[in-house]
């Protein structure tokens, strides 16, 4: 423990700093001028220390000619606060007096850094002791999750006040432990609003709003947090509308209040009478307008949150980055771009969502020339940049921008992502550069499972079926458990190599030892396996057990037999396949022509008119090819 490695020796120096009975160890000597000179600098140091200025409470306390006790304690509570554990041990070793408020706050910063064993050797080396210390012991032990010590040392107290009884009650009560918390409640002798707004607050969260409604109307006197604890219960059974009469029934409300009321009505999709009550709100703000807005957008109303979003004076950066979200989400990527460009003020994310959004509405260029702009506007690119456009730099024809993407993420110094190391490896096989991407795959400090997913496939995609089953047989050494993505890409694997028996046991080992239903992917894998090799039979069983299995055979399972028959002649079976695909896909081109053409080649040239008539009646035409070509560094 921290406390330990300190001051393995602190046993026998409490002996000799707790040897007197008074509770305070001020020098006889000490003047009443020289104490009330040191007061001011005492106070100055906590104003330090509570806005986190360490360094200037330090130099403060270095130049002071003269300390007392409690300038001591502040510092060691300064140090504790801001979270500078063994500076604050440090200096309590140092200090030269100590008393009984200095071991109180050296207890209760041991327990917070769950120094457990420290704090009980303070506590069990101190002559005096308080109710403040039980008290410290007692909540240490419950932050700690020691339930059984935290309770002992309670029946050992020798006073205890209602702190120490709501320090139990509360503690009980974030461990779910609700009946002995009751049980402690009814043994007080004397309760305070604190004591009733915990156990209250503890039953409304496990949705038992009979017993909290029972205690909330047996308390004798109710503050505003007692009917918040009930507005928010009500709110977490979804009851708003009794939320709504207990809203309108408090004798008070605070900021607290309206935002539950308004959450609450936001969640349940009351959005009109949410935007009501925040037009009624006494002290508006930010945060709960967003939580208005958000609900508005997730419900698809984008435009009608940006109408009202113009309208009012409370809205941040965040509010518009919502509405820039929304338009995206909606396809309106237009709209997105306006509200960008009419903002006054932008952050990183903001940026990020315009690269993003682009990226995935198919503007991967015009989110590349975002990315550029960012730059060219003083932004640092951030993880969440370089993932967005490497992973529009993934479905671009070039990989002259995802190089340069990958030099200034080296260059960042960010490469040690693993999201980006990700986007880096997704990038380049996409690409085609399986050199480069099993390069930074290697490079990379840890994988997870879109590492793995990304080089399996992007070997399966390529051809190279060896490499990709090998990452495979790699993988499963690891931590990382394989998903259904990473066994399309491993029966990919198998279907491009002609792999027919490990096709059959990697199906079997993704069922039987991961657990994995197969998905249509994985059935079309299988399908296309078998029939590429001239296992008609074998596929159409795959096809029987997948109806027998009750899911439904989709176009691209049809779809495989279909290219299976063109390839080894079932002009029967291949003609049936044809129909099924279109029956599901009427308007696919590619299809009727392979008909037409099976047809054709059997000598049957009437059927085959009558497939290009459907055709022509359907209004289906042949897809134009598309290519893309760059001369010259220019597309």
């Amino acid at each position: 423990m921290l406390f330990s490695k300190l001051n393995r020796s602190f046993p026998t120096r409490l002996s000799r700093h707790f040897s007197l009975s008074a509770p305070t160890f001020l020098k006889d000597n000490q003047t009443s001028i020289g104490i009330s000179s040191i007061k001011p600098h005492n106070y100055r140091i906590s104003v330090f220390m509570k806005n986190g200025l360490i360094q200037e409470a330090q130099n403060l306390f270095d130049k002071m000619p003269q300390k007392n006790v409690v300038t001591w304690n502040t510092m060691i509570r300064g140090y504790f606060l801001n979270g500078f554990f063994s500076k604050a041990i440090a200096m309590f070793q140092e200090t030269p007096e100590r008393d009984i408020f200095t071991c109180n706050i050296v207890i209760s910063g041991l327990m917070h850094d769950h120094d457990v064993q420290g704090a009980r050797q303070v506590f069990e080396g101190m002559v005096c002791r308080d109710v403040v210390t039980w008290n410290a012991m007692i909540g240490g032990y419950f932050i700690n999750g020691m339930l059984d010590k935290g309770l002992k040392i309670f029946e050992e107290m020798p006073v205890k006040d209602v702190i120490s009884w709501n320090l139990v009650i509360e503690g009980l009560v974030k461990c779910g432990k609700l009946d002995l918390a009751e049980e402690y409640f009814k043994r007080m002798s004397y309760r305070d609003v604190a004591s009733w707004t915990v156990m209250i607050s503890g039953l409304a969260k496990a949705g038992r709003m009979a017993d909290a409604c029972k205690y909330f109307e047996e308390m004798p006197v109710k503050d505003v947090r007692a009917w918040n604890v009930i507005l928010e219960g009500y709110i977490g059974i979804e009851c708003v509308d009794l939320a709504e009469s207990i809203f309108h029934e408090m004798p008070g409300k605070d900021l607290d209040s309206w935002k539950l009321l308004i959450n609450g009505l936001v969640r349940c999709r009351r959005l009109v009478n949410a935007l009501g009550y925040f037009m009624k709100m006494p002290t508006k703000c930010c945060k709960t307008l967003n939580s208005i807005l958000l609900g508005l957008i997730r419900n698809g109303h984008v435009k009608e949150g940006h109408a009202f979003l113009e309208k009012q004076p409370y809205n941040n950066v965040v509010s518009w980055t919502n509405v820039v979200v929304g338009y995206f989400g909606i396809g309106e990527v237009r709209s997105a771009v306006k509200v960008f460009e009419s903002m006054p003020i932008r952050d990183v994310t903001m940026w990020n969502v315009m690269i993003c959004g682009l990226g995935e509405t198919n503007f991967g260029e015009e989110g590349s020339k975002f990315f550029i702009r960012m730059k060219e506007s003083g932004f640092h690119p951030d993880e969440a940049t370089f993932t967005s456009i490497l992973t529009i730099c993934s479905n671009l024809p070039s990989l002259d921008l995802g190089n340069q993407i990958h030099a200034q993420v080296v260059k960042s110094g960010l490469n040690h992502f693993t999201a980006i190391s990700n986007a880096l490896v997704t990038m380049y096989e996409r690409c085609g550069n399986m050199h480069s991407a099993l390069l930074e795959f290697i490079s990379m400090q840890r994988h997870d499972f879109i590492s793995w997913n990304s080089i399996i496939c992007g070997f399966a995609h390529h051809g190279n079926a060896e490499k990709a089953l090998e990452m495979f047989e790699r993988m499963r050494l690891t931590d990382v458990k394989p998903n259904h993505i990473t066994f399309i890409g491993v029966l990919s694997a198998c279907s491009h190599a002609g792999l027919i028996d490990k096709g059959k046991y990697y199906f079997d080992y993704m069922k039987s030892k991961c657990s994995l239903q197969p998905t249509t992917e994985h059935y079309t894998c299988i399908v296309d396996l078998l029939g590429r090799f001239g296992l008609i039979d074998e596929a159409m069983s795959f096809l029987n057990q997948m109806r027998a299995d009750g899911i439904e055979v989709p176009a691209s399972v049809w779809g495989a037999l279909l290219g299976a028959c063109r390839i080894h002649n079932n002009m029967e079976l291949g003609m049936i396949a044809a129909e099924r695909v279109l029956e599901k896909e009427p308007r696919n081109s590619g299809i009727y022509l392979i008909l037409a053409e099976m047809y054709l080649s059997c000598g049957r040239r009437d059927e085959a008119e009558s497939i290009r008539a459907r055709m022509e009646e359907k209004g289906v035409r042949k897809q134009q090819g598309r290519s893309w070509v760059e001369v010259n560094n220019s597309s």
